[in-house]
């Protein structure tokens, strides 16, 4: 009994942290965010709306500088400060930015937004088991080796999340009627606005494809329906 008591105390602080942390989330997104009122990007996600056949898509701005979308375990869209003024500078266009909206799109009706915190907490736990595990057997790099296989892990997971979403995405602005050329025009700025951030790490550590591996799941998509 004494053994397994370090893994239920884990996995109790896993989910204590899934709850904190949705807290923390949802806190957070309220205080430092307020509806999208942009015509132009409205027009476009009217239509994305009417391709889900729903009523609208509202979208919200989150205030912070960091060009970034992103979807809240509770469904709602958003898109930072950061990410709207460079639209607003003419860095990006109306139809690349909704190509944003309908990815994050995706990682709500996949369920990725909700399985993220869950994973969150799971990784946590996880962390936690391996350190107690590795740290008495090598107790020097024990910890560093369980953080970085928990890393590896968390990175895969979300990579294929990222693939998913991006699909999901190109069927939405196909099916609207937008194609998929502002979706990969999109990604490639991205390299830029961002500063080439993602390219710090090693591939398999990122917790987002590599863009041109993005690009070329699109050009297969496009060759398949190409050929229906």
């Amino acid at each position: 009994m004494l053994r397994i008591l370090p893994i239920v105390a884990a996995i109790l602080y896993g989910l204590i942290m899934y709850r904190v942390s949705i807290w923390r989330t949802h806190r957070e997104l309220d205080q430092k965010s307020t509806e999208l009122a942009d015509v132009k990007l409205k027009q476009i996600t009217d239509r994305l709306a009417a391709a889900l056949e729903v009523k609208r898509i509202p979208v919200f701005i989150y205030e912070i500088d960091p060009i970034n979308g992103l979807a809240a375990p509770d469904g709602r869209i958003f898109i930072t400060r950061g990410f709207y003024n460079a639209y607003r500078a003419g860095d990006i266009s109306a139809e690349e930015l909704s190509s944003v909206i309908a990815h994050e799109l995706g990682h709500v009706a996949l369920g990725h937004a909700k399985k993220r915190m869950i994973d969150f907490s799971g990784q946590n736990a996880l962390r936690t088991v391996l350190m107690m595990i590795l740290g008495r057997y090598i107790p020097v790099i024990g910890p560093w080796i369980a953080n970085f296989l928990t890393k590896l892990i968390a990175a895969r997971l979300s990579r294929e999340d990222e693939y998913e979403a991006d699909e999901y995405a190109a069927v939405l602005l196909f099916k609207a009627g937008y194609g998929l050329t502002a979706q990969k025009s999109l990604f490639e700025k991205l390299e830029r606005l961002t500063h080439g951030r993602a390219g710090l790490s090693p591939a398999w550590l990122m917790s987002h494809p590599q863009t041109a591996d993005r690009i070329a799941a699109l050009e297969r998509l496009e060759d398949i329906w190409a050929k229906r």
